[in-house]
């Protein structure tokens, strides 16, 4: 695990409106498709919490930051913000950041689901072993 600045936000909560407020708003189809996900990030562990954060959907744990959706015309990018540690043998992780990785997903031609979720549930892992080292 590299040594990194931890990056916190403040003001997350279990179910917070604006993200409910965010799912709501079109294009449908591609907001529906970063919900099944962003639910994914809700329940990797009852230490999950939400807000909006750059406009977008954000999952923490406790105050660390997980990941987020972002939903765009034709994709909806599932990303992780200590992504670029996370083991990725389906090779789904795109970026070239210093951290931040994202997968891209399509409606309907999304084929890579079980690897999608085993992302999830390692960075949420990652990010147990951060808090528990800080």
């Amino acid at each position: 695990m590299n040594s990194v600045r931890f990056f916190t936000l403040d003001g997350a909560q279990k179910q917070d409106p604006a993200v409910e407020e965010w799912f709501a708003t079109p294009p449908a189809e591609v907001r529906s498709v970063a919900r099944r996900w962003f639910l994914e990030m809700r329940s990797a562990g009852l230490d999950v919490f939400e807000l909006l954060h750059d406009g977008h959907p954000t999952a923490c744990v406790d105050d660390l930051a997980l990941g987020y959706v972002n939903a765009f015309t034709a994709h909806v990018n599932v990303g992780f913000f200590f992504g670029a540690n996370l083991r990725d043998p389906s090779k789904l992780l795109e970026g070239t950041g210093r951290f931040m990785r994202h997968a891209k997903v399509r409606p309907g031609l999304f084929a890579h689901e079980a690897a999608l979720r085993e992302l999830i549930v390692d960075a949420y892992a990652d990010i147990k072993a951060r808090l528990a080292a800080r």
